[in-house]
């Protein structure tokens, strides 16, 4: 039941929630209020004084906007609504008092600062500050912590506003953060001096409002006014975050989240924020073909003509890897199918059912977490596999749901009940599922993930999981490690029988960016991709592809929902874009010419035959279509990420994501006792 209120702000009447702070209240009429400390999306600590506000009518003091509720006010003498000013004289000379006690200790770095130009401090300092300090004693000075590879640190710049300190705690679940001390002694700090264990502590950096925690990557490298700025999607898990891509000259200088409140809210994993580093090394910039054993560079025409040649009369088979665009997929299929050879876009082995939306991509929305009260986790760990979902569940359970486990146990930062790690455990949940009576109330998700599926019984294990959401009347999401799966599932890069039907007998393999598939001896391989990776290894011709930066297209997440991830910048050296080199390929092979010669025409016949595609940021509904009952192996449940870090040729080639890899395997290994 809504509690609605009017309150008076700035001489403008508006009507909101009673619940809601005084700074929400005017944000809602339009009107900004500085802050430092607050953020909609932590806890309140109330604790920078700078959304000071004046109450009419209350104590003859300035209130903190952010810990105030509407409901908190009192009505005027005759019953009108509580006035609230923000530019009143009181108001003004409390916020020149609090910035200058925030500018006491503040030390002058601006001109080195990584945070200058983007700085919080910067912006109220211009709009409130005064140009003269009345403290004449010398400034603190506080040691730098050790936070590990990716934040740097420079405490003398903090101001206490505790963000990092509530993020590290209530979102990313970890303890490691706090402030000791009192008064002037007062210091944020980690305790025991230990580095930060989470894959989502890039995040602090956005928080931090002064210059006291900067990117280690990126450190001293470019200013932002010096960077192009491209808004896209991130493909380094199925989430599909939205991103922002900043380019100087031809490099990707870094890359920020951008706020989506159904996918990523404004959280970014550590892995698709500092991967840039690896889209400038290993990187495939022209045509090779090998001979006597050997690759050699060579002309496009070259390459084409190789192509063309080794293809003539053979039964081709096409791999789709795991960052290819859907167009990229979709143009791959066709060229392939049109020449009577199959395509296959799980090639892990998951037995995703084709033709079956709500089986492979199910029937829950991401934000559908944020209101569960039951989440069934089934043979997945969304910790390693898409860290920012693991956050919502987090959310979820710290609002009170209950979160349970069918797989290997492992730390998720919040509490669970484990039903155990095998398929015996799968099928006594669905007994219970099935003889339980459904309670009011009840909403349910059951997510599954990929590691649950791959294995030869995986479309029973998926049967039992669709069925556990039929009994409990609860949705279904099937957790994707592939960015490109559920796009290449869509345009129907599938054969009937999978990834062994697909090889079989298949004289020439178009690989397109599968990394992680081992391709034995006899068929000539076409690879086509970024990165002189695993597939490049046992290429016969290489073409080089542009990577997900560097061209136009469109991803589908594990949601279902259509993203456009928009060029930052342009291919190295003569590689070209996924699509183009495909067009060009089908041009020179023996059969029919692809029908499109721009991106443009392409997507037009994408959309025409997969409608829903056109759907930009919509999540479509999918029909639920419960799978056949199989029969259950007996084997426990693996995880489908081995190493969170490095599991795409991106990740390998950068060197960031090896010191995260090698700093997880040290934590994990245990510290031997001395002797």
């Amino acid at each position: 039941m809504s509690d609605l209120r009017k309150i008076i702000i700035d001489g403008q009447e508006i009507e909101v929630e009673g619940a809601l702070t005084l700074i929400q209240a005017c944000e809602q009429a339009g009107i900004e209020v500085p802050r430092f400390c607050y953020h909609e999306r932590l806890s309140i600590a109330g604790n920078c004084r700078m959304c000071l506000v004046e109450v009419v009518g209350g104590p003859p003091k300035p209130a903190a906007s952010c810990a105030m509720q509407v409901k908190d006010l009192r009505p005027g003498p005759e019953g009108q609504p509580p006035v609230v000013k923000t530019n009143s004289p009181m108001v003004k000379k409390a916020r020149e008092g609090v910035m200058e006690f925030l500018l006491i200790n503040h030390p002058l770095d601006c001109p080195i600062c990584d945070q200058g130009g983007e700085c919080d401090l910067q912006d109220q300092a211009m709009a409130y500050g005064v140009d003269f300090s009345r403290y004449r004693e010398p400034k603190r000075a506080s040691e730098d912590l050790d936070l590990g590879p990716l934040v740097e640190t420079h405490m003398t710049r903090c101001i206490s506003c505790t963000r990092c300190v509530r993020f590290t705690t209530e979102v990313a679940g970890i303890t490691q953060m706090g402030q000791t001390g009192r008064g002037e002694d007062a210091e944020i700090t980690s305790y025991l001096g230990e580095t930060l264990d989470s894959e989502l502590q890039g995040n602090i950096i956005d928080l931090c409002p002064v210059g006291a925690l900067v990117s280690k990557p990126y450190a001293f490298t470019a200013r932002p006014w010096e960077l192009t700025k491209t808004e896209s999607i991130d493909v380094m898990d199925a989430l599909g975050s939205n991103i922002r891509v900043d380019v100087k000259g031809r490099e990707v200088m870094r890359i920020l989240p951008r706020n989506h409140d159904g996918v990523n809210e404004e959280w970014l994993s550590d892995k698709s924020r500092f991967v840039w580093d690896g889209l400038r090394r290993q990187r495939l910039d022209k045509p090779y073909i090998r001979e006597a054993g050997k690759l050699r560079p060579a002309t496009w025409g070259e390459a084409l003509e190789a192509v063309a040649e080794a293809s003539k009369g053979k039964r081709i088979a096409g791999l789709v890897g795991d960052l290819a665009p859907v167009e990229a997929a979709f143009a791959l299929k066709q060229l392939v199918e049109s020449r009577g050879g199959t395509v296959e876009c799980r090639t892990d082995g998951a037995k995703l059912p084709a033709g079956n939306r709500s089986g492979y991509v199910g029937t829950a929305r991401i934000e559908d977490i944020d209101t569960a009260n039951g989440i069934l986790l089934i043979g997945c760990n969304p910790r390693s596999e898409a860290p920012v979902l693991n956050a919502r569940i987090r959310k979820a359970w710290l609002n009170g749901a209950q979160v349970g486990v069918i797989g290997a146990t492992a730390d998720l930062t919040y509490g669970v009940h484990h039903f155990g790690a095998d398929r015996a455990a799968l099928a006594e949940h669905v007994e219970l599922a099935r003889s339980e009576p459904v309670e009011e109330g009840e909403r349910g998700i059951v997510i599954v993930g990929q590691g649950a599926i791959r294995e030869a019984d995986g479309a029973a294990v998926l049967a039992a999981a669709m069925e556990i959401a039929t009994a409990r009347q609860a949705k279904l999401l099937i957790l994707h490690t592939a960015a490109s799966r559920v796009g290449a599932m869509d345009v129907g890069a599938v054969t009937e029988g999978g990834m062994e039907k697909a090889m079989e007998g298949a004289e020439v393999v178009w690989n397109l960016g599968a990394d992680e598939v081992e391709i034995g001896e006899g068929p000539f391989v076409i690879y086509q991709g970024s990165h002189g990776d695993r597939g490049a290894h046992r290429a016969d011709v290489i073409l080089p592809a542009a990577a997900w930066t560097e061209e136009n297209g469109l991803f589908v997440n594990t949601e279902g929902r259509p993203q456009l991830a928009f060029r930052a910048g342009f291919p190295p050296g003569e590689a070209k874009e996924n699509w183009a080199i495909l067009r060009a390929a089908s041009a020179e092979m023996e059969g029919e010419a692809q029908s499109w010669n721009s991106l443009a025409q392409l997507r037009q016949a994408l959309v025409a035959e997969v409608p829903h595609l056109a759907g930009i940021d919509a999540v479509p509904e999918n029909a639920w279509q419960p799978e056949p009952a199989g029969k259950l192996g007996k084997a426990s449940f693996v995880p489908a990420v081995k190493d969170h870090y490095l599991t795409n040729p991106i990740a390998r080639a950068s060197q960031v994501m090896a010191e995260l890899s090698a700093n997880a395997k040290a934590r994990r290994e245990a510290p031997l006792a001395a002797e």
